[in-house]
């Protein structure tokens, strides 16, 4: 249940289309539904905006399949991360109107697309960035949000960043993906005036070391307004890229 839907029930209860201690009944269970093995979290839409959100990496296929069966039972829009096929495979013998994000390794349900909002740019440095770029893309965008993508614009062919000024200025926010060095991070920050949230990824040769000189760079960047997320978390960086979204669309 979201905020739209516990207005509906209070507004049945006010109109007299259902008893108050039938609303009872269904608040009373909004805490969480307990698996066992989990105690899937249906309240949080309430708190947060946004359903709990699956991290499957670490599940079995039969307990993603029982939590995204929980969830898509009180919420409209659902996002499983870390996912693979043979999982979503499993979840659509269930659910049939799963959707899988191949290059993220992403499921999602979404019965409801409200018109999206605001602008969020994801800045990709290189193809290889490419599945850490759309999993924060998509988590963006089942969000509500407005998504733009500039994709393969390191800092080793600058010119491909530099002749898209319109999208760097005309976003509200901006995500940037990248590995290696993670310079481009740094360069993005020092161009625009709105926030930058730096992702920096575990794509590299040896002395990258899986991302954390990416990290450190990131880290320690002289261009303010650059916030950092953890190695190759997309969508921490699509969820709060969200959060600051939202803010300035109701400020």
């Amino acid at each position: 249940m979201d905020t739209s839907s516990l207005r509906e029930l209070l507004e049945d209860v006010k109109n007299g289309r259902i008893v108050p201690e039938a609303a009872a009944e269904k608040i009373k269970r909004l805490t969480f539904h307990d698996l066992g093995f989990a105690k899937v979290d249906i309240h949080r839409s309430l708190r947060q905006g946004f359903p709990e959100v699956i991290y499957c990496a670490g599940k079995t296929t039969e307990q993603v399949v029982s939590i995204i069966s929980v969830l898509a039972g009180n919420h409209k829009n659902i996002l499983a991360t870390r996912a693979n096929r043979s999982i979503f495979e499993s979840v659509r013998t269930v659910l049939p109107m799963a959707y899988f994000h191949e290059i993220p390794g992403l499921i999602s349900i979404q019965t409801e697309k409200p018109e999206p909002v605001g602008s969020i740019l994801i800045v990709c440095a290189g193809t290889s960035d490419l599945p850490v770029a759309e999993e924060a893309a998509v988590t963006a965008e089942i969000m509500g949000n407005r998504v733009e993508r500039l994709y393969d614009a390191g800092v080793a062919g600058i010119h491909r960043l530099l002749l898209n000024e319109d999208k760097l200025n005309s976003a509200r926010v901006i995500i940037v993906v990248a590995g290696m060095e993670g310079a481009l991070a740094s360069v993005v920050g020092g161009l625009v005036d709105k926030p930058v949230i730096a992702v920096p990824t575990s794509v590299g040769y040896g002395a990258s070391f899986h991302g954390l000189a990416a990290l450190l760079s990131m880290l320690n960047s002289c261009a303010n307004g650059v916030t950092v997320v953890n190695i190759d978390n997309g969508f921490g960086a699509g969820y709060a890229a969200s959060l600051i979204n939202k803010i300035n669309e109701t400020a």
